[in-house]
């Protein structure tokens, strides 16, 4: 084994960054013989220095990080301060400057993932970025090497576990949205300003990063259909129980039937109680994953948190480590396929409608027309009337988002109905 030690900067020591420094120090020897030379916490670059820190030397701690990242003797860099700036810019410093690079910027790769790996590419260094999607789940591996060999069609999963816990609240104890959200913000779960998990940019981000690593396409942020989850409501929970369903915050990266084009989208959605995504519960993620040889797998476990988020990030260090010990580096960006990414319009589910009618002879079959109209088919039908106002709920066979679009805007028109209570997409038939 070597005894000259391979360096880490550590950029950012929050929650996660002060378990990866407490990870390194106390399993030091495990990690040195997994690896085959002892690794040396190098620097630590913070924002308040003043700030006590358990278990890290303060002569570590700097606020300059990019003199940290431009010494010259460090091997690996791991960068967990999370947002675009600084962090794009110090990640392409260590690369000019010999470092690799093990991150876990969800936000940064689904925005600048193609210039961060052809700016590791250009240094011959390495980019791993385990801790970026479902925390302490191995996924990324799997799927860019485990699975290499094989064609992934489709990537369906909870990847925020935030909302996770909220909606499994609601589903659970009949709670209302909000309720839920303050018991998730007093336990921890949830930020004070949860704008990021519960309108699912969080989860975007991460499903241009499965969608790009699954099909070998560039899929960038901009290009997810993002829709929150403010708005589902106990009534939805109420029906989709009626149906044998159950309600989750789902990212969806799929292959279209004819291989030509893809889609990556993050909706509410219900799914029954039967898949084994509904049986996810709290603030865990899963990640379902279909491919031709393999058939249909499943990640599950803890998905956010300090310890299993430190975990992933220590796994994507050792094997970095090794890399630079052997002198060859991981595999890289795969964007070969060059899909196009097909618009929401284009996507073909099932849907649950539930409309506001009156509560009169003839409404059903006006509906029907208008469903007919469009070319919409219907599956089933349950409505429910008292003192002339009724509640009727459609489920569709599988359509298009577009022409389910233009059913419901026909909808609108007709004098019959009140109002469209909710609209919700059906999946994991």
């Amino acid at each position: 084994m070597r005894t000259r030690p391979l360096k880490v900067a550590l950029l950012g020591c929050g929650v996660v960054g002060s378990e990866v420094a407490r990870i390194m120090t106390t399993h030091a020897d495990d990690l040195a013989q997994r690896i085959g030379a002892p690794v040396e916490l190098a620097g630590v670059a913070v924002r308040r220095p003043s700030k006590v820190r358990d278990g890290i030397d303060p002569s570590l701690v700097t606020t300059d990080a990019t003199a940290l990242v431009k010494r010259g003797d460090i091997d690996v860099v791991v960068e967990v301060i999370g947002g675009i700036e600084p962090a794009r810019t110090l990640i392409t410093t260590a690369f000019a400057h010999g470092a690799s690079v093990v991150s876990a910027n969800k936000a940064l790769l689904a925005q600048d993932g193609a210039a961060l790996h052809a700016a590791a590419d250009e240094h011959g260094k390495d980019l791993y970025y385990e801790a970026a999607v479902a925390g302490a789940i191995p996924l990324i591996r799997p799927l860019r090497e485990s699975l290499a060999g094989d064609k992934i069609n489709r990537v369906m999963g909870i990847v925020n576990g935030t909302t996770n816990f909220i909606l499994d609240k609601m589903d659970s104890t009949g709670a209302g949205y909000q309720e839920a959200l303050d018991e998730a913000t007093a336990l921890g779960y949830a930020e004070a300003d949860p704008t990021a998990d519960v309108e699912a940019f969080d989860a975007a981000a991460k499903a241009a990063i499965l969608a790009g690593i699954a099909f070998h396409t560039r899929v960038r942020l901009d290009d997810v259909y993002r829709e929150g989850m403010t708005e589902v409501t106990a009534a939805d929970f109420a029906s989709a129980k009626n149906m044998g369903c159950t309600i989750k915050l789902l990212a969806i990266c799929e292959r279209a039937a004819d291989g030509g084009s893809v889609t990556a989208r993050v909706h509410p959605a219900m799914i029954p109680l039967t898949h084994p995504l509904a049986s996810v519960r709290g603030a865990y993620n899963a990640v379902f994953v279909e491919s031709d040889a393999a058939g249909q797998l499943m990640f599950y476990g803890p998905g956010a948190g300090g310890a299993p988020t430190a975990s992933a990030v220590l796994g994507d260090l050792v094997a970095v480590c090794r890399n630079r010990l052997s002198g060859a580096t991981g595999p890289g960006e795969s964007s070969y396929a060059a899909l196009p990414v097909s618009p929401m319009g284009d996507v073909v589910t099932r849907y649950h409608i539930s409309l506001d009618v009156a509560d009169k002879p003839g409404v059903l079959a006006q509906v029907a027309t208008v469903f007919a109209e469009h070319g919409v088919s219907i599956d089933t039908v349950r409505q429910q009337g008292k003192d002339g106002e009724a509640s009727l709920v459609v489920v569709t066979h599988r359509a298009s988002d577009a022409s389910l679009s233009g059913t419901v805007e026909a909808l609108r028109k007709l004098d019959t109905v009140r109002g469209v209570a909710s609209i919700m997409r059906v999946e994991g038939e």
